[in-house]
């Protein structure tokens, strides 16, 4: 079984001309974009916090995260990005795909445009 990898271009929100190309894994099952932070810093992407995460081993890691705008597909969106150290992987996660409209093909494992996005409706509304 191969990984499903997404060509991304992130780009600095303060300044789109800084931007960067890369190839990512598309990981479903991280809920943020871990880019590293030497790529990060290299367009001028500034950490805003610092959160913790669970790593898949259920260790407890803290990282710091920024915001940077996330192209692919043609879709195009500001987003949480995690400032990934030298042994983190870099993965475009579930909230990046999300926000971009975006979804893995469950046959195909292709990375596609959702066809329809999850949405409330208010109540009392009739179709």
């Amino acid at each position: 079984m191969g990984h499903t990898t997404a060509l991304v271009r992130v780009c600095n929100p303060q300044d789109r001309a800084r931007c960067l190309d890369l190839e990512l894994i598309v990981d479903t099952g991280s809920t943020y974009t871990w880019i590293r932070r030497e790529r990060l810093e290299s367009i001028g992407v500034r950490p805003s916090g610092t959160r913790r995460f669970r790593t898949i081993k259920g260790r407890t890691v803290e990282r710091e995260v920024g915001e940077a705008v996330i192209e692919c597909l043609g879709e195009r969106a500001t987003r949480v990005v995690v400032f990934a150290e030298r042994n983190d992987m870099e993965v475009m996660g579930v909230e990046a795909l999300e926000g971009l409209g975006l979804e893995v093909d469950p046959v195909t494992r292709q990375l596609r445009r959702s066809e329809f996005m999850l949405a409330l409706t208010a109540l009392g509304e009739r179709p």
